[in-house]
């Protein structure tokens, strides 16, 4: 299974780095690496992109939970401040949420 390495250059004598691989992001593939639940989710995503195996791996690695309510505007309803709120916050949450350990 694939694994994403976020700044890790491990011993790997090809890649290098001036700033101790800040910001850096590589995926390795470890043949060993996932459960047997993962990779059935692997399997039931059909063939997956970086971005799928990436939301498995990152965002279950946070337990991350968007506790705040999805915003929904129907044709002809008038926008609110308070709904503009409610989904900016809700957006920003999501978003902080992917930021890295090395901050990229």
């Amino acid at each position: 299974m694939w694994r994403l390495k976020i700044a890790e250059g491990g011993n790997d004598p090809y890649l290098f780095s001036r700033r101790d691989f800040i910001g850096r992001q590589r995926w390795e593939f470890d043949p060993d690496a996932g459960s047997p639940e993962e990779l059935a989710e692997v399997e039931d995503a059909g063939s997956p992109g970086s971005s799928i195996l990436w939301r498995m791996q990152f965002l279950k690695e946070k337990n991350f939970k968007q506790n705040i309510p999805p915003v929904r505007v129907g044709d002809g309803e008038e926008v609110t401040h308070e709904t503009a709120t409610a989904a900016l916050r809700r957006a920003t949450h999501f978003y902080c949420s992917l930021q890295a350990s090395d901050g990229h």
